[in-house]
């Protein structure tokens, strides 16, 4: 067999070492058969040797130390011939006396002996009984030999035996070991210790001389796993004793640096050795660690696996059962005050006690050697790998592991398993394990070295060779670096659970971070009176110190104390990846559990829940509704939160908006850019949701819009209080500034910053329906029946219902006519022109007033430069503005004292919000020539039946850029034109553009430059450009453009037809056609007729009146 015949060297021994390998040997043989050597002591009986109870022992030692100093050493001997051993003169050979007793010829022993250990062997006593020790067989025979004493003496040595310095005495003592160990009846004081607790626990038998197989590795082992199972039950039925443990846990502390000395063990898995191991040289624990490490490896034995499980259960509640840790970390302990004096509980140092104590050495920027760091990380990693490891999670979570995460016992599975349950995702999770579950991730520390998780690991293993390559291995970064692509096309499916399982409980303890720990922990002990890494507070709940930092971070240096730059950084980094998942906000999910079923059950996806939570913010329990508008707050502060926004939005960031997103600080000037840029040909359709559902989350509180909150808080104090919504107080405040200026008043009630921001804010509310909440609900029906095609944004629905304004229900009309009106006093407001003329605006109006835009809009309209979209554009407002005097506040503030003068009748049957349908214009425009003030622009057809328009002219209707060729299509056929209302607005065109020659713009633009030539000085207005253009017509000397001598002439043709069969307006009108017409002197003839007869009749016919007398006509 491969452990037999292990020692293949043999060393002359001492005579004190020879009396000790005797007395192990059995002192009641060696009697009587021969003598001692020359360098014998003096008698080796073993029970007097060892001590009897009462006996000299210690006293005896010191005898046969004092013999050893007075013999002469002897130097090593090589090994014995493969005959035999030679006879020696004078001296004990090695094992024993020339002559004397030898185990291998011993009558019971000599078959065994033969047949499984080496020949060189059999002449030393100690190396057969090393060789038959590694045999898996009952071995009746060595069991009566060692069956008598306690081994005191031997015992000590082993105790000491790492501080023996003579190298023969070690190697002795170590072979010695291995003997002791293979019966707990020869450890010193084991059996007296643990007597009860082996009959109790049914281990085996004591009585002296039982030979069954349990009597050797088998005891310990029952009664280690009697110890375990005492800690892994609530409440034990079999409690081992407080000495025996002691005696278990040193065994197991003797044992620990050759896995040979612990016997179960070694049977266990001695094939498993040779399989994962072969390499592994045996000593200072090696061998242990090696098959720690092939655990979990599938042609490992379940025997082997499970001694092992049994070997680390021992470690878990004595680290100084690891040889190699104990010895790694043995100044580090002692350093920091790790040691077993300051332990909190009972003697026993456990691991957990161990791995805080230097983890928050480490933490502290403490110097811990890199060789107990690196036995830590092993033992952080094997607990994070074998849940039966950790006591309270067996005692804490049995229930929950049997139900949801039976058969998951590798590799970490098990733990993850739970922490899925306690993420919501397979059941509940009791609070007795969710807590278990967070005290073995602090002890684990796994945040720390993504590698202890050993799950995580493996299943992340290619998304880190890919996404975070350059991170070193290892580094607490990679953590930061995977979450960072989450949801992205690197993150596989298997890794994103493992992470967000193992960043739930992370971000429900800040000091799980090492990184925002490391960065953070002056702060936290400055603002938030935290304890150290190791040590909690009943009084701070989980989340509060993490809640305390980014309430700091985000304060002005007005409002006191603030984070330092680097630990700022570091909580923004934690609210970005909290923003990934409501899970791993703890307060959030806490207080909104139950609204998060009732509202949000359905939506699964990423980032839907706390959408959902902020679309239903005002049907949320209190505590949920104020944690969600504290976090969305935060976020209107730094959108860059809002980590999957960002990331959908990247491509426009980039290109438009690199400047503020490189800021240190946001201030919401990134959302702001995002909102102007939302329309960008570079957008994508996630990122132009995201932002404008944003921008809808908004509407529902001011202060979830920061500049216009820190811009605008004093004024809304002031002019607003109690309104919350920020549609209502963006109308508060802008009726307010609207009233200061009608009134002219001294000095604006709302300060200079707010205004600007309200503008902003204005602005940004026109770009959508939904974004102006009274008009988006009085329309939502209208917006189904006409608008339901249309997209949202770009003002499309606004627009939709403006062009669908006869056929919108009341309440909507009434809406959309308000809102007209407000984009006519301010066409900054009106999104669509501003955005359809936004270049031409800036090539003819860049110095224009927003009230005036439109007018200056106008007035260029037919420049050959003008766009045709946005002359399209001004044309639909010229035409909204002939609807109703009201839309048309320049016309409006010029003829304020000839509208009621004239209009009055219109006036009074007028109601309220409803449109006039352009009777007061059409009142205005009669009283036109007259009118000095009053000036009516505009020359667009407003005809009561638009059949005559395509009926006459349809191809000059059909155009898509209008330039006034159905207005000219119309004149040239007024004759054709059967509508008594339309043929009179065309008239009425015709007189009008008598007056100003840009009522009519085809022959306007026919004049433009003879215009400019001609009559550049005279000011426009009353027909006075008019009358410039006749004179140079007329003007021989001066030579027009053709097109507008031929328009010229054309108009003079229409104004005489026009005079002609146009009504009369008044008695004038009426003499003046009489007098112009071509048959005046027979109108006036029968006129003269008609007169003269009644002067006729009434001669002939005398009074009518009947006559009286004059009295009484004088009374």
């Amino acid at each position: 067999m491969a452990a037999c015949g292990r020692v293949r060297r043999m060393f002359r021994l001492s005579a004190a070492l020879q009396l000790l390998l005797l007395a192990a040997a059995g002192a009641q043989k060696l009697t009587g058969q021969g003598g001692h050597g020359q360098g014998q002591g003096p008698g080796a009986n073993f029970p007097s040797f060892v001590g009897q109870p009462g006996g000299g022992g210690p006293q005896q030692q010191q005898q046969q130390q004092q013999q050893q100093q007075q013999q002469p050493p002897q130097p090593p001997q090589p090994p014995f011939p493969a005959g035999g051993p030679p006879a020696r003169r004078g001296g004990a050979g090695p094992g024993g006396a020339g002559g004397g007793w030898k185990l291998a010829e011993e009558e019971s022993c000599r078959e065994d002996v033969t047949r499984v250990c080496p020949k060189h062997t059999w002449s030393n006593n100690l190396a057969v009984l090393e060789c038959l020790q590694d045999v898996r067989e009952v071995r009746s025979f060595l069991f009566f030999f060692f069956s008598f004493g306690k081994g005191y003496l031997v015992s000590c040595l082993v105790d000491h035996r790492g501080n023996i310095t003579e190298y023969q005495c070690h190697q002795y003592i170590t072979k010695m070991t291995a003997i002791i160990f293979s019966d707990y009846r020869l450890i010193c004081g084991f059996m007296d210790d643990c007597k009860n607790d082996i009959n109790i626990l049914k281990c085996g038998s004591i009585r002296l001389g039982e030979k069954d197989a349990h009597s050797q590795g088998e005891v310990v082992s029952c009664l280690e796993k009697g110890l375990v199972k005492e800690a892994e039950e609530r409440d034990p039925k079999i409690q081992v004793s407080e000495l025996c443990k002691k005696a278990i846990l040193r065994v197991a502390e003797l044992s620990s640096d050759d896995f040979h000395l612990d016997r179960h063990l070694y049977f266990a898995c001695r094939d498993d050795r040779e399989r994962f191991c072969e390499n592994t040289q045996a000593g200072e624990g090696r061998v242990y660690k090696c098959l720690f490490n092939h655990k979990f490896e599938e042609s490992m034995s379940e025997k082997c696996r499970e001694a092992l499980t049994t070997r680390q259960k021992l470690i878990a509640q004595d680290y100084k059962v690891s040889y190699s840790l104990a010895k790694s970390c043995k100044s580090d302990l002692k350093k920091y005050r790790c040691n077993v004096e300051n332990l909190p509980r009972s003697r026993e140092a456990r691991l957990s006690y161990l791995l805080m104590c230097l983890e928050s050495a480490v933490h502290r920027g403490r110097q811990v050697s890199s060789e107990c760091q690196g036995e830590m990380l092993d033992y952080r990693r094997m607990l994070m790998e074998d849940f039966s490891l950790s006591p309270e999670i067996i005692l804490s979570c049995r229930g929950e592991i049997e139900h949801h995460c039976s058969g998951l016992h590798r590799k970490g599975r098990t733990l993850h398993c739970l922490m899925k349950v306690v993420r919501g995702e397979k059941g509940s999770l009791g609070m007795n394990c969710q807590q278990a579950l967070q005290t073995l991730i602090q002890e684990t520390d796994p945040g720390a070295d993504y590698r202890i998780d050993r799950a995580l690991n493996e299943a992340c293993e290619s998304v880190i060779q890919t996404a975070c390559k350059h991170i070193r291995s290892g580094d607490p970064m990679i953590l930061s670096c995977l979450m960072e692509h989450l949801y992205t096309e690197k993150m596989v499916e298997d890794c994103e659970h493992r992470l967000l399982e193992l960043q739930y409980f992370i971000s429900r303890d800040w000091k799980l971070d090492p990184v925002l720990y490391r960065k953070c922990q002056g702060d936290a002990s400055r603002l938030c009176h935290t304890h150290g890494w190791n040590e909690t507070s009943e009084l701070m709940p989980p989340g509060a110190v993490f809640s305390c930092l980014y309430r700091h971070a985000y304060r002005t240096e007005e409002q006191g104390r603030r984070l330092s730059r680097e630990c700022r950084a570091e909580v923004q980094r934690i609210l970005h990846q909290r923003a990934m998942d409501v899970k791993l906000d703890p307060a959030l999910q806490d207080k909104c559990l139950i609204d998060l079923g009732k509202w949000c059950s359905e939506k699964t996806e990423t980032g839907q829940e706390l959408e959902c939570l902020q679309d239903h913010l005002d049907d949320l329990a209190v505590e949920c509704r104020d944690i969600v508008g504290n976090l969305t707050e935060l976020e209107s502060e730094d959108i860059q939160i809002e980590a999957l926004l960002m990331r959908a939005c990247e491509p426009i960031i980039q290109n438009f908006c690199h400047d503020v997103a490189d800021n240190q600080i946001d201030s919401g000037d990134l959302m702001e850019c995002l909102i102007q840029n939302k329309h960008q040909k570079d957008m994508n359709e996630k990122c132009a949701i995201g932002v404008t559902h944003f921008q809808l989350v908004q509407m529902k509180d001011f202060r979830f819009s920061y500049k216009f909150k820190m811009a605008c808080k004093e004024d809304v104090l002031k002019l607003c209080p109690n309104i919350k919504k920020k549609v209502d107080v963006v109308i508060c405040l802008s009726t307010t500034v609207r009233n200061d200026t009608l009134q002219e008043a001294k000095e604006h009630r709302v300060s200079l910053k707010c205004r600007k921001q309200l503008r902003v804010e204005e602005l940004e509310m026109t770009e959508d329906i939904r974004l102006e909440p009274d008009l988006y609900e009085a329309c939502k029906t209208d917006i189904k029946n006409y608008c339901s095609t249309v997209q949202y944004g770009n003002a499309q629905i606004i627009e939709c219902l403006k062009e669908n304004k006869k056929q919108l229900s009341t309440r909507c009309h009434q809406k959309v006519f308000k809102l007209q009106e407000t984009e006519m006093m301010d066409p900054e407001l009106d999104y669509t022109l501003m955005r359809v003329c936004k270049q031409m605006i800036k090539r003819f109006c860049p110095e224009a007033d927003s009230k005036t835009m439109l007018q200056c809009l106008k007035q260029n309209k037919n420049s050959e430069l003008m766009d045709p979209k946005c002359k399209q554009m001004i044309t639909k407002r010229q035409i909204t503005q002939n609807t109703d005097y009201r839309l048309n506040p320049v016309l409006r503030k010029a003829c304020k004292a000839d509208i009621p003068k004239f209009c009055h009748g219109i006036l009074t049957k007028a109601k309220d919000d409803s449109e006039l349908e352009g009777q007061v214009i059409s009142c205005l425009k009669l009283r036109y020539a007259d009118q000095v003030n009053c000036q009516i622009r505009g020359g667009l057809v407003f005809c009561v039946s638009p059949e005559q328009i395509s009926n006459l002219c349809a191809e000059e209707a059909a155009a898509q850029e209008q330039t006034g060729q159905v207005e000219e299509c119309l004149k040239v056929n007024l004759l054709k034109i059967k509508t008594d209302t339309c043929k009179k607005e065309v008239l009425n065109m015709l007189k009008e553009s008598k007056a100003d020659i840009f009522v009519d713009p085809v022959l306007h633009t026919a004049c433009a430059l003879d215009i400019k030539h001609h009559c550049a000085a005279i000011t426009p207005g009353r027909g006075r450009q008019m009358s410039c253009l006749m004179e140079a017509l007329e003007d021989k000397r001066v030579r027009l453009q053709p097109e507008c001598k031929k328009r010229l002439n054309d108009r003079i043709e229409m104004w005489s037809y026009a005079a002609k069969v146009a009504p009369a307006d008044g008695f004038s009108d009426l003499a003046m056609q009489v007098m112009t017409s071509p048959s005046k002197n027979y109108i006036l003839s029968v006129i003269s007729g008609s007169i003269c007869i009644l002067f006729l009749i009434g001669l002939m016919c005398g009074r009518i009146t009947k006559r009286v007398t004059r009295e009484l006509k004088d009374r």
